[in-house]
């Protein structure tokens, strides 16, 4: 039986991981602490708040002490840190939010941590310190470079990057000057359930459905590996049960695609569903289909964002002969359960949408 600690557990990738592990590992302690920040959302997590086996905590990463108090309270030998100011815009506009949450936070985390788990440097607690991260670290690619690998060299490119590269090496760091049991995992662009609707794909569903533009930075044909967020939540999992400490395994979805791509591919499946079901034009009238458009009309040209990386790409060579990792979903089932994800929960982004 492990006791989890999930950091950032009523975000996007969080929340998803929180609802994964308890439908999978029903016996298993799960304490969630997250901050509620702007992306955070508590109700992501109300179906599970009658289950004595889940604790939510509201509380910052920052907050060691705090940390300290749940990992002695509880017995916690696991913590999954997925805590992070996340969005790239943010970052470039206001980087102090990153440097604190993303640098300090996991700083504060592994402080917490090796305070409790390694008290006793000749008997440490059985442990494990994940980390989870991105593929933004290693910079960009281009158009013909291979995947980034375990073994790139770091190259980040904006405030969000860096601060991720820096949390990053903190973790390595103390594996090898305290003995910390970490691992750390890399992943590509993640979609799925109850994604924060400032991010592409859910920003150009919901968009659609109220006949608001859909913006393309530049050309539109940055590059992105799109990975399925359960299938995030599966490699996770796998790192944990079968991961060698101290190693790092990128997770992806081997899933390239322009960004101007996905917004078509997007425009073109809203217009399926308007067309196959008559009610959804009844419930969002502002959308192209009802007033006789497709939802490509909403396409608009905006200012590319300033140090634009044009393609990322991770090969996930490692954790698949390692860990026996590869992707339940196509992006063809993965795109469909999302867009039916948000037809079905309007209740849950529309408040998201007017913050």
């Amino acid at each position: 039986m492990r006791k989890i600690l999930v950091t950032g557990g009523a975000g996007f990738i969080g929340a998803n991981f929180v609802h994964y592990w308890m439908a999978h590992h029903p016996g298993d302690r799960m304490v969630v602490m997250d901050a509620l920040t702007y992306a955070g959302n508590v109700q992501t997590l109300k179906t599970l708040f009658d289950n004595p086996a889940f604790r939510f905590v509201k509380g910052n990463i920052c907050n060691t002490e705090l940390v300290e108090l749940l990992l002695r309270e509880e017995g916690i030998d696991t913590i999954v840190h997925f805590a992070a100011e996340s969005h790239v815009d943010r970052s470039i506009a206001g980087p102090d939010a990153f440097i604190e949450t993303n640098i300090i936070g996991t700083h504060s985390l592994l402080k917490a941590a090796r305070a409790v788990w390694l008290a006793d440097p000749h008997n440490p607690l059985p442990h494990r310190f994940h980390h989870v991260s991105t593929d933004e670290v290693y910079g960009t690619l281009s158009p013909t470079d291979p995947a980034f690998t375990e073994e790139t060299a770091y190259a980040p490119n904006s405030p969000y990057s860096a601060s991720k590269a820096a949390s990053d090496h903190l973790v390595r760091a103390y594996l090898h000057t305290y003995g910390l049991q970490v691992t750390t995992s890399n992943c590509s662009n993640n979609y799925g359930y109850y994604h924060f609707p400032e991010k592409l794909i859910p920003l150009c569903l919901t968009n659609i459905l109220d006949g608001k533009p859909l913006p393309i930075y530049g050309d539109g044909k940055q590059i992105r590996d799109w990975l399925f967020v359960e299938d995030h939540c599966r490699g996770i999992e796998l790192v944990l049960e079968k991961g060698v400490v101290g190693e790092t395994y990128n997770i992806g979805g081997v899933n390239e695609w322009q960004n101007i791509d996905i917004v078509n591919l997007l425009c073109n499946l809203l217009d399926r569903e308007f067309e196959a079901d008559v009610v959804l034009s009844k419930r969002y009238p502002a959308s192209p289909y009802s007033r006789g458009l497709s939802a490509k009309s909403l396409i608009t040209y905006v200012t590319d964002r300033a140090g634009h990386d044009r393609r990322y790409a991770v090969g996930t060579d490692k954790i698949r002969s390692e860990l026996g990792y590869y992707p339940h979903e196509t992006f063809e089932t993965g795109i469909a359960k999302t867009i039916k994800w948000y037809l079905a929960n309007e209740s849950w982004w529309r408040p998201l949408k007017k913050g």
